[in-house]
C-alpha cells in the first residue's frame, strides 16, 4: 500500500472519498516529511501558516459535498517568483525579502479555486536567473537524488518537492528549461505549455517574451490536471491567446501510438553528450516505434545558435523587466542585487543601446524568426520532435562558479522550443551514474493535448518514473 506522500492527484481523492484519510492527515503527513528532510534539501523557502486551517476547511467541504471541485485538498508548492496573498514572495532575492504580496497570480488564483492548498513557496534562482538554483540569495537547492548534485533550475525548488515527494504536485515557470531541465536532474515530469496558454499576471516577469507558467509532477496525467487549471485567456495578460483550451486529460490513456509520426532530431545528439545518454534517447526512440508511432531522422538548426538568440533576447527584456526594482515602491534597495542579476541587467542594457540594438537585439529577434519557421515546416509533417533535455545528469553542487554561460549550455537542447513559444513535455527515460535522464517531447503551438498524449503512453509503457529514498540518499 502506498504512504500518503507517493499518491497521485487522483489517488489522493480516491482516499479522501473512500474516507482512508483527511486533508488534514495528509497535510500534517506532508509538513512532517518537509520537517525532516528540507533542512537537508533547502527547498521551501517559506511555509503557508495557515495551511491546517485551509485543510480542516477543505474537509468540512468534502464531508457536505463530496469532490465537486478538481483539485479539492490537493497538496501543491509553488514557486518563489508566483504572488501568493499571505505567504511571502521573494524571487529568491535579497531585494524582495520578507515581501508580502497584496494581490493574487492569475494561475496561483486559478488555483484556488479549484480547490488546491498550498504548502509553501519553492527556492529558484535569483529572478530565475540561472540552471541550478545555485543563484539563490537563499542558498542552493540539493537534489534529493544526491545531495551533492543540483537539482537544476530555475524551477529547481519545485522539481526537487516532487522528487522529494513533500507535496503531491508544484508550481514552476520556464523560460528557456526552467521546468524540464530541473524537471529531468531530479527524475520527475515538467511541462511547458505554448507561449500564452497561460497567464503571466503576478508571475515576476524574467523573459516576457518567452515565461510560461506550468505543473511539475509525479506522472504526465497529474500534469494535465494541472494544465487544464490554468491555461485559458487571462483579462490580466494581453499575451495570452484566446485559442480554446482543450481537455487535456481526455486525451491519456491511449493504448497505442499508432498513426503519431515523430521526429529524432539528429542535432540534439551532440557530439559532447556522453554515449550512455544517447543509448537512453535511441531506445526511447524505439519504444515510440514499439508503441506503434512512425519515428525519423530529421535535422533542425544546430542548437548552439539558439544560445546566442536566447542570451540576447533574455538578457535584453531582464534589463528592461528588472528595472521597476528601485527600492522606492517596494522592496530593497537595488544593491541587494545578486551578482547573475547585475550580470544579465548589464548584458542587456549593452544590447539595447544605441549602436548596438540592430547588431544585437533585431540580429536575435530575426534567427528567432528562422527557428519559428524551421519548426512550422517540420510539423507539417510531424507530430512531435524527440531529444534529451539536457547533455547529462545533474551536475554537481558548485560547478556554476565562474562560469556565467551555465544555464545557457545545460540548457541547449530545450532553447529552441522555447524561444520558438511551444509546447513540450519532459519525462524521465532511464539512468546514467545513478542519476536520471529526461527526455523532451515537442509539438507545435497549442499542441498541449497531443504533447501530453503521447508523453503519457511513453509513461505507462516505461518504468523510469522512480523516486529516490530519502533515508538513504540523505
Amino acid at each position: 500500500m502506498k504512504q500518503l506522500h507517493e499518491l497521485t492527484i487522483s489517488e489522493v481523492h480516491v482516499g479522501y472519498l473512500n474516507k482512508d484519510f483527511t486533508c488534514v492527515d495528509l497535510v500534517k503527513h506532508l509538513l512532517n516529511r518537509i520537517k525532516k528532510y528540507n533542512p537537508k534539501l533547502n527547498v521551501f523557502l517559506a511555509l503557508n501558516e495557515n495551511v491546517l486551517k485551509q485543510a480542516e476547511a477543505i474537509d468540512k467541504e468534502i464531508a457536505e459535498k463530496g469532490i465537486d471541485r478538481e483539485l479539492l485538498g490537493i497538496p501543491m508548492a509553488i514557486k518563489d517568483n508566483f504572488l501568493t496573498v499571505g505567504i511571502s514572495t521573494t524571487a529568491s532575492s535579497n531585494i524582495l525579502k520578507g515581501f508580502m504580496p497584496q494581490y493574487e497570480s492569475s494561475v496561483t488564483s486559478k488555483l484556488l479555486t479549484a480547490g488546491a492548498i498550498f504548502i509553501g513557496k519553492t527556492n529558484m534562482d535569483s529572478f530565475a536567473h540561472g540552471s541550478s538554483t545555485e543563484t539563490s540569495d537563499f542558498g542552493p537547492t540539493h537534489n534529493p537524488w544526491n545531495p551533492e548534485k543540483l537539482p537544476g533550475g530555475s524551477s529547481g525548488g519545485s522539481a526537487a518537492a516532487i522528487s522529494a515527494q513533500f507535496v503531491t504536485v508544484a508550481l514552476g515557470s520556464e523560460t528557456a528549461g526552467s521546468i524540464r531541465q530541473p524537471a529531468a536532474w531530479c527524475g520527475v515530469t515538467g511541462f511547458k505549455p505554448t507561449y500564452g496558454r497561460a497567464g503571466r499576471y503576478g508571475c515576476i516577469a524574467m523573459a516576457s517574451s518567452t515565461d510560461s507558467p506550468g505543473p511539475i509532477a509525479r506522472t504526465v496525467a497529474d500534469t494535465a490536471l494541472i494544465a487544464n487549471v490554468i491555461s485559458g485567456q487571462d483579462p490580466f495578460d494581453a499575451t495570452t491567446s484566446p485559442t480554446p483550451v482543450g481537455d487535456y486529460p481526455s486525451f491519456l490513456n491511449k493504448k497505442d501510438l499508432k498513426g503519431i509520426k515523430i521526429g529524432l532530431v539528429k542535432e540534439y545528439l551532440m557530439t559532447s553528450m556522453s554515449d550512455e545518454v544517447k543509448k537512453l534517447i535511441l531506445e526511447a526512440a524505439d519504444k515510440f516505434k514499439e508503441l506503434g508511432a512512425t519515428v525519423e531522422e530529421i535535422s533542425l538548426m544546430n542548437p548552439k545558435y539558439a544560445i546566442g538568440v536566447y542570451t540576447v533576447v533574455q538578457r535584453s527584456e531582464v534589463s528592461s523587466n528588472l528595472a521597476r526594482f528601485d527600492g522606492i515602491r517596494f522592496g530593497h534597495t537595488r544593491d541587494s542585487f545578486g551578482e547573475e542579476t547585475k550580470r544579465r541587467i548589464m548584458l542587456g542594457t549593452y544590447t539595447l543601446s544605441s549602436g548596438y540594438y540592430d547588431a544585437y537585439y533585431k540580429k536575435a529577434q530575426a534567427v528567432r524568426t528562422k527557428m519559428i519557421d524551421q519548426f512550422a515546416e517540420i510539423f507539417k509533417s510531424y507530430d512531435a520532435v524527440i531529444g534529451a533535455v539536457s547533455p547529462g545528469p545533474a551536475l554537481s553542487i558548485g560547478a556554476t562558479k565562474n562560469q556565467p554561460m551555465f544555464g545557457e549550455m545545460e540548457d541547449v537542447l530545450v532553447e529552441q522550443s522555447s524561444v520558438s513559444g511551444l509546447t513540450s513535455v519532459g519525462v524521465p527515460c532511464g539512468f546514467v551514474d545513478d542519476l536520471p535522464i529526461g527526455l523532451q517531447i515537442t509539438c507545435d503551438q497549442f499542441q498541449e493535448a497531443k504533447a501530453l498524449m503521447i508523453a503519457d503512453c511513453y509513461q505507462r509503457h516505461t518504468d523510469f518514473n522512480l523516486f529516490p529514498d530519502l533515508d538513504k540518499t540523505l
